[in-house]
C-alpha cells in the first residue's frame, strides 16, 4: 500500500497510526493528538537545587493532522507557565496566547495553546514546582556522598508533565535533545546518549535519536561518576557505591547478549546503569539507554540481580513495543517479567529462574485476595483513577504466567518465534490489548489450531483472577526447604539441622514467607538468635523477616525496623510493612517513625504512606 507524506512522517517518528487513533481511549491525557503530534522536543533547562525547580523552555516540534487545527493541547501538573512563543511558516517567531486550565487531581493542568497559523515549533518557557510529582530533590545529607544535593525524575505512568509540557501518553512517541545546566560539580545524566556527560562541567548536552513515549524521558544529577564494567554497559553513581555497584551487576554483558540470540538486536546502542539513593520508590525504572536502579538490589553476591535482567527487558517489551493506554499496562510488565525470567535462565540456570517464578506466582496468589476481583484482569478498566493505581502483581505476574501457559502449549520454540515476530512487528510502536489479541489470534492460535483457544486466550486477558489450569510453577528446592521447615516446626530437628549455609536468598525468602503467621515468640527467638535475621544485611530477606516478626508480634525488630523504614524509599520494601504496622496495633509507632522518614521519601512513595494513616 502507498504511504501518505502524513503515514510516513509518522513512521518516520516512531508513531503508529492505529496507536495514534487509540488516543481517545486514553483517559489520562488532554493532548489533541488528531490534530497535531509532538514529533521532536528539545529542552533546555538549568537545574536550580536552592529553588527545587528546573527552569527554561521545551521546544515541540509540530506535525500537523487536521488541516484547519491552529491549537494544541499539552499536559502540565504543578508547573509555571510564563510565556509560549511559536515559530510560523516564514520562520520568525511569535508570542502564542495560552490558557493553563484549573488543576485536576488526576490528570493535573490542561494547557491550550492558539496559534495564529500551523506552527513549526513552539516554545513553551516554565518551571517546575518543588512539589512536582516526577522529580525529587535531595539535600547533600540525604545522599550517600553527603556532599552534593541530587535530583532525579520518575515520569511513569503520567509524572512527565510534572517537569515538561508534553502530551504525556505513551500512545505517541517522540525524539528528543537537552541542553542542562547544573552547577560545575555535579554531574547530569539523561536516558539518551550520555557521552556528553563525561566531562563534568556543569553544561551538558544530550540526544536521543529514537522515538520513546514520554514517560521515557529521565534525568538525574547528582555527585555522579562513572565505570565501564563493558564495551556497552557502565554504571554513574556516587562513589560510595561505584564498584559495589560494578561488581554486583558485571553480567548485564551477558544478559544483553543472550536477549539479542533470543529477541533481536538491541536497539538501543549502549545499556547503561544509575545508581540511585535509596529514596527512590521502585526497584528500577526502565528509561532507554540508561535504567534507573535502587542501592537495595546492591547485596553483595549477585542474589538480587533479576531487578536487572527486568530493565533490560524493558528495551524490548515497553520501550521498543509500548502499551498504548495505561489500562494495557500488563502488556509492558507481563511481557518484561517473561523476558527478565528467560534472561535469568539463560545466564544462572534453570533452577534459579524456576524458584524466582515460583517465589513470583506464590506472591501473586496472596495479593490476589487483596484486591477488588475487577482489578485482577489483566486488561485493567481504570475509570478514571490515577494510572498509579494499575501497579500490582497482576500485570506483571498475571501477564508473565499467561505467557508461560502459551509456552508451555505451543512449545518453546513455536512461542519464541511468535514473541520474536512480534517484537519486529510493533518495533517503536504502541498497541492496545485489542490490536495484541488480534496478532496473537492471527500469528500464534489460529497459525497453530486446537492447541488454545481465542475463547482461552480471552478468559486470561479480560476475566478476573487467575484461570483453573494457570501454571503454578513449583521448585524441588522449595519442597526440600518445606520439608526441613516442616520438621523443625515438629521438633524433630533443631535450627542447627537445616541446611541453610547452602540456600540461596530465594530459599530464605521461601522459608519467611511460608513459616506461620502465629509461630510463638519462643520460635521468633531462636531464629533470630541463630540467623541474625534482624540485622540481614539482604533488603529483601530483612523485609521478609519484619513482616513476620510484625504479624507475630516479636518486638525486638523494632529499632532495626526503625531504620530499615528511614534509610530506604522503596515502596515494596515499606509499605507493606506501613499496612501490617497499623493492622497490628502499632499505628502510633508506625506514624511517628513515618514522620520522620517522610522528608526523605519520594513524592510517590510519601502520596501512598500518607493513604495509609488517613
Amino acid at each position: 500500500m502507498k504511504l501518505t507524506a502524513l503515514a510516513a512522517s509518522l513512521m518516520l517518528a516512531g508513531i503508529s497510526q492505529s496507536a495514534l487513533a487509540t488516543h481517545a481511549v486514553d483517559e489520562h491525557t488532554y493532548a489533541n493528538l488528531k490534530d497535531v503530534v509532538s514529533t521532536h522536543l528539545h529542552l533546555d533547562l538549568d537545574v536550580d537545587f536552592a529553588d527545587k525547580q528546573l527552569e527554561g523552555f521545551v521546544e515541540h516540534t509540530l506535525d500537523w493532522r487536521n488541516a484547519s487545527a491552529r491549537t494544541l493541547v499539552l499536559d502540565t501538573r504543578d508547573l509555571e507557565i510564563d510565556k509560549v512563543m511559536y515559530q510560523g511558516k516564514n520562520g520568525q517567531w511569535h508570542k502564542a496566547s495560552f490558557t493553563l486550565a484549573k488543576r485536576d487531581d488526576v490528570r493535573g493542568a490542561k494547557l491550550t495553546i492558539r496559534f495564529k497559523e500551523q506552527a513549526k515549533k513552539a516554545r513553551v518557557y516554565y518551571n517546575s514546582l518543588p512539589q512536582a510529582s516526577g522529580l525529587q530533590w535531595l539535600t547533600p545529607v540525604q545522599t550517600a556522598s553527603k556532599t552534593h544535593p541530587f535530583m532525579y525524575s520518575q515520569s511513569q505512568a503520567i509524572h512527565a508533565r510534572s517537569w515538561i509540557p508534553v502530551q504525556d501518553t505513551p500512545a505517541m512517541r517522540t525524539t528528543y535533545t537537552a541542553r542542562i545546566q547544573t552547577p560545575k560539580d555535579v554531574r547530569a545524566v539523561m536516558s539518551a546518549d550520555n557521552s556528553e556527560a563525561f566531562v563534568k562541567d556543569g553544561d551538558y548536552w544530550f540526544d536521543m535519536p529514537q522515538a520513546i513515549p514520554p514517560y521515557l524521558i529521565a534525568i538525574g544529577a547528582g555527585n555522579l561518576e562513572y565505570k565501564e564494567m563493558s564495551h556497552q554497559t557502565a554504571i554513574f553513581a556516587e562513589p560510595q557505591i561505584l564498584d559495589a555497584s560494578v561488581a554486583e551487576f558485571n553480567d548485564t554483558q551477558a544478559m544483553i547478549d543472550k536477549t539479542n540470540r533470543m529477541y533481536g538486536e538491541y536497539a538501543w546502542g549502549r545499556y547503561d546503569l544509575l545508581m540511585l539513593p535509596p529514596s527512590f520508590p521502585f526497584g528500577g525504572m526502565e528509561n532507554p539507554r540508561l535504567s534507573f536502579i535502587t542501592p537495595t538490589v546492591v547485596a553483595g553476591d549477585k542474589s538480587l540481580v533479576n531487578l536487572i535482567a527486568h530493565e533490560l527487558a524493558h528495551s524490548w517489551s515497553g520501550n521498543l513495543v509500548t502499551n498504548a493506554t495505561w489500562e494495557d499496562l500488563w502488556l509492558n510488565e507481563g511481557f518484561t517479567s517473561y523476558v527478565e525470567n528467560r534472561i535469568m535462565e539463560e545466564v544462572f540456570g534453570r533452577d534459579r529462574a524456576v524458584m524466582e517464578q515460583a517465589l513470583d506466582a506464590a506472591g501473586l496468589r496472596a495479593q490476589l485476595g487483596n484486591i477488588p476481583a475487577p482489578d485482577t484482569r489483566l486488561n485493567l478498566k481504570l475509570n478514571g483513577r490515577d494510572p498509579d493505581d494499575a501497579f500490582s502483581k497482576v500485570p506483571y505476574i498475571k501477564g508473565q504466567l499467561f505467557l508461560i501457559y502459551l509456552e508451555e502449549k505451543f512449545g518453546r520454540a513455536r512461542f519464541d518465534e511468535f514473541v520474536k515476530g512480534y517484537f519486529a512487528k510493533y518495533s517503536f510502536k504502541s498497541l492496545t490489548t485489542a490490536e495484541f489479541v488480534e496478532y496473537l489470534n492471527t500469528h500464534l492460535l489460529e497459525k497453530h489450531p486446537g492447541i488454545v483457544s481465542l475463547e482461552k486466550a480471552k478468559e486470561w486477558i479480560f476475566e478476573p483472577g487467575l484461570p483453573a489450569d494457570a501454571p503454578n510453577p513449583t521448585s524441588d528446592a522449595f519442597n526440600k526447604v518445606d520439608a526441613a521447615t516442616a520438621a523443625w516446626l515438629k521438633g524433630d530437628k533443631d535450627l542447627a539441622d537445616l541446611p541453610t549455609n547452602d540456600w540461596t536468598v530465594h530459599e530464605w525468602l521461601h522459608f519467611l514467607n511460608n513459616l506461620p503467621r502465629d509461630l510463638s515468640l519462643d520460635k521468633m527467638a531462636k531464629l533470630d538468635s541463630a540467623f541474625n535475621l534482624t540485622n540481614s544485611t539482604n533488603a529483601e530477606r530483612a523485609f521478609a523477616w519484619y513482616m513476620l516478626a510484625v504479624g507475630n508480634g516479636y518486638e525486638a525488630i523494632y529499632p532495626a525496623l526503625d531504620k530499615h523504614l528511614t534509610s530506604i524509599g522503596r515502596r515494596k520494601l515499606i509499605v507493606p510493612l506501613y499496612k501490617s504496622l497499623v493492622k497490628h496495633g502499632k499505628r502510633d509507632w508506625a506514624q511517628k517513625v513515618y514522620n520522620n522518614a517522610r522528608p526523605g521519601y519520594h513524592p510517590l512513595a510519601q502520596g501512598t504512606v500518607d493513604a495509609i494513616f488517613k
